[in-house]
């Protein structure tokens, strides 16, 4: 049965009561200090790691170490909550652009593998977006009851400044980088029993400001999948991205899921193309989400899933768009509904 999770920041705050309340009770997190910290989506679009933070240098306890990974896992065990998987990592960004230096990135990221291993953490998503992170251009979209949802449109964020206007960064490059990541950190994964969770480019277009991205088609998974068969070698299957590119999501399940490449699942839908889109409620849009608990079902899947990207409601100030707390709320009563509906003849 697949495994409802909620992400929570590294500070305990009332969500982290609330979350258990409604009936989660494992969670994953991103690492205080990390990447993923200094990418968070800000009212203005993707934040951008400057060109120095290529290159930073770690001083003190790293976020990925035992000693700050233990007292995490703790802090969250101490409020009933049990620690499954991380959304984050050490900066990747010379590995992902296969540049000097890339081999101190790895051996971050094999540190807090073998940490993650030890303390029984076993899934991590990850993303092979260079300099950028997850972008949109609006987070203030009124969808229903005048909610607000957060949107992409292509034509805007060409307007935002060109992260690459020499051209320096292509999509060999990334490939390049991606190859040599996995042929060097799977056998690192395998023998930690963590698996690693490719997160699709967000949105899955061919390039953020002028920086190109890779993880954004079927054919891109497959090629990833072909790389190494190690059973480590796995996918996020956030489902808004790859609605953007797949017409038929319980086949795209299928398809992964009966090879054993899902390792994590963010359950969400959206509305539009990739070059324009924007984040629906999970039971109102185009993706018959019923039929997609019955693919995980179907394949075995039994990992972690969550929401993401929800929307703000009445009452909330939107500081953190997409990730508020009463839409989550909303979201996590809504997949129980289905599993329970879904799986209950295994009850």
């Amino acid at each position: 049965m697949v495994n409802v999770v909620e992400l929570l920041q590294p500070t305990p705050s009332r969500l982290w009561k609330l979350v258990r309340q409604v009936g989660v009770t494992d969670v994953v997190c991103v690492m205080d200090g990390a990447e993923q910290q200094s990418r968070w989506l800000s009212s203005s679009g993707s934040q951008v790691a400057e060109p120095p933070a290529l290159n930073r240098t770690v001083v003190g306890d790293a976020p990925w170490g035992k000693k700050r990974l233990a007292a995490l896992q703790q802090q969250y065990s101490d409020h009933g909550l049990r620690l499954t998987g991380i959304e984050d990592t050490p900066p990747l960004d010379l590995v992902r652009l296969a540049l000097s230096g890339r081999d101190e990135q790895l051996e971050h990221l094999m540190t807090q593998i073998r940490v993650m291993g030890e303390l029984d953490i076993r899934v991590l998503c990850y993303n092979w977006s260079a300099l950028t992170s997850w972008a949109r251009t609006d987070v203030e979209v009124p969808v229903r009851g005048n909610a607000l949802s957060t949107g992409f449109d292509s034509e805007q964020m060409a307007e935002a400044s060109n992260l690459n206007p020499q051209n320096e960064y292509t999509h060999a490059q990334l490939w390049e980088g991606l190859e040599y990541f996995i042929h060097n950190i799977m056998p690192v994964a395998e023998e930690a029993g963590v698996a690693l969770a490719l997160h699709p480019d967000d949105p899955p277009v061919n390039a953020i400001r002028g920086v190109p991205r890779i993880m954004n088609s079927m054919d891109a998974y497959r090629r990833l999948f072909a790389m190494s068969d190690s059973a480590a070698n796995g996918v996020t299957l956030c489902q808004g991205n790859f609605a953007l590119f797949v017409d038929d999501m319980p086949a795209t399940i299928r398809e992964f899921g009966s090879a054993g490449r899902i390792k994590f699942v963010h359950f969400r839908d959206v509305e539009g193309t990739p070059d324009t889109f924007y984040e629906t409620f999970h039971d109102d849009g185009p993706t018959d989400m019923v039929a997609c608990m019955e693919a995980y079902r179907e394949v075995g899947f039994d990992g972690p899933m969550r929401s993401d990207h929800v929307q703000t409601l009445a009452g909330e100030e939107n500081t953190r768009p997409g990730y508020e707390t009463l839409g989550r709320l909303f979201a996590i009563g809504y997949m129980r509904g289905i599993r329970e509906a879904v799986y209950r003849s295994e009850k």
